[in-house]
């Protein structure tokens, strides 16, 4: 899978200045509307095994993409599906050569995801990254820099919000399949007040008791609206928090970190 803006390759040799100067260039190019080679209605298993039955195309390739650590390197695993089915699972090993600053996360990892990406052989219809999308400071969090830089449709999904304001509470019990807008606010330097830039998003909860699962934060990296994002990351996910195609990477990063 080859890179289709170079320009926007993650450099952690910049200034703290350049990288955020870069990152509003990425969130100028980003699209966060639909451009899509599928319907959304195709992601699932069950989706995929409908529409194969019915004699149309082979549903999309879902790619989730997750990091894991060793030391001072990282791990990035891709896990490709076609419905239900694994069809490709490839991983790069890259060193970090800075550490982790909140907002500037794609410039410590992006390296070692477009490795990964790179050793695919098939092109996927859609990425789902372990880490933030529009929900950003600049709107340009890991899963938008990566979804820009290789120019295919990119779902963040994250597990803490870096910013943003929910437009409900988050801290209460909310049933499986809750989605709560997540709305820009003054720590979101390139999006007016009140955009939509992601959904908090319930994908399971415990049925009784007072412990609760907190929500997933959602966003769309590129080339997909925030709805859209939140639908897919809903359609993928399976009895776990986490949707199928990232929880298969991070099992994957967790198989390679115990090599490395």
């Amino acid at each position: 899978m080859a890179v289709s803006r170079p320009e926007f390759v993650p450099d952690p040799a910049l200034s703290r200045e350049e990288m955020a100067a870069l990152q509003r260039d990425i969130a100028d190019r980003a699209v966060f509307d639909d451009d899509l080679s599928f319907e959304p209605a195709a992601v699932g298993t069950d989706a995929a095994q409908s529409t194969l039955a019915g004699g149309e195309t082979e549903p999309p390739l879902v790619a989730g993409v997750d990091q894991a650590f060793v030391g001072d390197r990282a791990v990035s695993a891709v896990v490709v599906s076609r419905g239900g089915e694994v069809v490709e699972r490839v991983h790069a090993v890259e060193r970090t050569e800075i550490p982790y600053v909140p907002g500037l996360l794609s410039f410590r990892e992006g390296g070692a995801v477009l490795a990964a990406l790179a050793e695919l052989t098939r092109e996927p219809d859609v990425l789902f990254v372990d880490g933030s999308g529009r929900i950003h400071y600049r709107e340009a969090g890991l899963a938008t820099h990566v979804g820009v830089t290789v120019d295919v449709p990119t779902v963040g999904v994250a597990k803490n919000l870096l910013c943003g304001r929910p437009r409900e509470s988050l801290d209460r019990k909310l049933p499986t399949g809750t989605r709560v807008a997540v709305e820009a606010d003054d720590e979101v330097e390139t999006a007016a007040n009140g955009t939509h830039i992601g959904d908090a998003v319930q994908t399971r909860q415990y049925d009784s008791g007072d412990r609760h699962i907190n929500p997933l934060l959602v966003s769309p990296g590129h080339r997909v609206s925030a709805g859209t994002a939140t639908d897919l990351v809903l359609a993928t996910t399976e009895g776990y928090k986490l949707p199928e195609p990232t929880r298969r990477a991070d099992a994957h990063a967790d198989e390679v970190k115990a090599e490395v």
